[in-house]
């Protein structure tokens, strides 16, 4: 957490976490998450259900466990981008949001399926799988970096300098 003059003089911090929700990269992103949750869901309505209806029995239960694994995945990733929406709307504080009752607790999730049965399937939903695979390694990464500061933003703020520590403990001492 940065720290900048307050219009009083004093130092007041700038939260890191603020920033970043505000930011015209978190706009991205919930752009980008949101996108990919449309085009999923596009997908698997429409050409997907072609795709599947085409394949051999292996490919075709491959294909159902991936499918509902990306549906799983981007419904967990569509939630956290909303519930920090709603954050920086001011709908939630960000304690409300860490809070049991809100929080999205994000899974890491691997793919469905091994490797070479994964490479027969459509390359429509590899396309997706592999996207939200990595949207939600960001995602996760974010996730973790706001609540490793969450404790530092609720601790109180330092003195500002050592020797109004002192005199503080000064006052308290012949104010007894």
């Amino acid at each position: 957490m940065a720290r900048v003059k307050g219009s009083v003089g004093e130092k007041q911090p700038v939260s890191f976490i603020e920033r970043l929700a505000g930011s015209e990269g978190f706009c991205a992103l919930f752009r980008e998450g949101m996108s990919l949750v449309e085009e999923a869901a596009s997908y698997l309505d429409g050409d997907g259900r072609l795709d599947a209806k085409a394949l051999p029995r292996a490919e075709a239960l491959a294909y159902a466990a991936e499918s509902m694994r990306l549906t799983t995945r981007l419904m967990q990733i569509a939630s956290w981008l909303l519930l920090q929406r709603a954050v920086n709307q001011g709908e939630l504080t960000r304690h409300q949001a860490a809070s049991n009752r809100h929080r999205v607790k994000l899974r890491e999730q691997e793919l469905a399926s091994a490797p070479d049965l994964f490479q027969r399937l459509p390359l429509r939903l590899r396309e997706l799988s592999l996207q939200s695979l990595r949207l939600q390694a960001r995602i996760i990464h974010l996730d973790r970096l706001i609540h490793a500061l969450e404790p530092a933003l609720a601790a109180p703020a330092p003195m500002s300098s050592p020797v109004e520590a002192q005199i503080a403990r000064l006052r308290a001492a012949f104010a007894q």
